[in-house]
């Protein structure tokens, strides 16, 4: 299951188009500056400099470094590219666009400015003089292209911070929802049934027979305590890897699951394997009591910034537009509990089709 949603597939595709268009300009420049200066004694030094920059984005794209250093090489290479042939200047607007998109404000403008200030510089050597419309207009682009973008990253933190601010919410209803159905009704049941003793004192055995019913409902409430509290620390990761933890949790779902680790294992921050654990639980726990699956199979896969955990089962499905609502707490408490670190819970499923969910946890931001 690709379970890539809208935003994802927006983001990777202007990725897509900003990386090409980078390769592409590159190209055009080199073949400009060959085309017009032939034999000039640069041109072993253009050459080896256009490869140069053209190894370091794409070595970027492939190894995905720190994006500050990732963009400051690559911007020195240009920057000398620049000094050596102007006509690179325009070769340097994907990476204006990208610092926008991926640098912290400060430092994007910054890097903004200094591409700017560039394209002017070179833009007017290549006039052999100062043209005012060579000096404006990219000024002028540069203004609107950052402020547009500025505009949309702050809109999408908003967006993001008001889901965070949600989710949370959700969250505290669930549990206070999990409180007064667990443990409410059972203390007062357990109180009255002591009220109850109490009048009957005169009664040995009626008032025994009360005491023992509120030691049960008392060791009921007991135990969906330790519950709740589990629910925040997982006793099945207690000197136990992730991948024992999800062993265990499949060994208690009641159905027969396949657990399927991809990738190499490698140690992740708690909050990460609680949460993965816990999503865990409440898919399996969907299988078992909603889906009438026959058999699950749960796959860990480690990436380079994230852990995806996919759990597919046979069972009856459902429609994926009913409102989760009819489907009980469980999908919206695994979405919180993805959202929370910044992750992502996807669910395809049809009736008769079975169901998969996906967490899409990143662990490298999570401390």
């Amino acid at each position: 299951m690709d379970g890539m949603t809208g935003a994802d597939a927006d983001t990777r595709w202007l990725a897509v188009v900003m990386h090409s268009a980078f390769f592409l300009l590159v190209l055009a420049s080199a073949v400009r500056f060959l085309t017009r200066h032939d034999g000039n004694p640069l041109t072993p030094w253009v050459i080896a400099f256009t490869a140069a920059l053209v190894l370091a984005y794409g070595a970027g794209l492939v190894f995905r470094p720190s994006s500050l250093l990732w963009l400051t090489v690559v911007l020195a290479l240009w920057v000398v590219l620049v000094v050596l042939a102007p006509s690179f200047a325009w070769s340097a607007i994907p990476l204006f666009v990208t610092g926008l998109r991926t640098l912290p404000t400060g430092q994007a403008l910054a890097l903004v400015t200094v591409i700017t200030v560039l394209v002017v510089v070179s833009q007017n050597r290549l006039a052999d003089g100062f043209d005012p419309n060579l000096t404006i207009v990219p000024i002028a682009i540069a203004a609107v292209t950052a402020a547009v973008i500025t505009y949309m990253r702050r809109q999408a933190e908003r967006l993001r911070e008001s889901e965070r601010r949600a989710g949370v919410l959700a969250e505290r209803h669930r549990v206070s929802r999990e409180l007064h159905d667990a443990l409410a009704q059972g203390l007062s049941s357990q109180a009255m049934l002591l009220q109850a003793a109490d009048l009957a004192w005169d009664q040995p055995d009626l008032a025994r027979e009360h005491v023992r019913a509120a030691q049960r409902i008392g060791a009921g409430n007991l135990s969906e305590a330790r519950r709740l509290v589990q629910d925040l620390a997982p006793a099945d990761l207690v000197d136990a890897t992730l991948e024992e933890a999800l062993r265990a949790v499949a060994g208690r779902a009641g159905l027969p699951v396949d657990v399927r680790i991809d990738g190499a294992e490698r140690p992740l921050p708690e909050r990460v394997q609680s949460t993965v654990v816990r999503i865990a639980q409440g898919a399996l726990a969907n299988a078992r009591e909603h889906a009438d699956a026959g058999r699950v199979v749960l796959t860990l896969t480690y990436l380079d910034d994230q852990v995806v955990l996919d759990v597919a089962d046979d069972g009856r499905g459902f429609l994926e537009s009913a409102p989760e609502g009819e489907r009980g707490h469980g999908l919206p408490a695994m979405r919180v509990r993805a959202q929370q670190l910044g992750g992502r819970l996807t669910v395809e499923s049809a009736p008769g089709q079975g169901t998969v969910i996906s967490a899409a946890i990143p662990w490298e931001t999570v401390r």
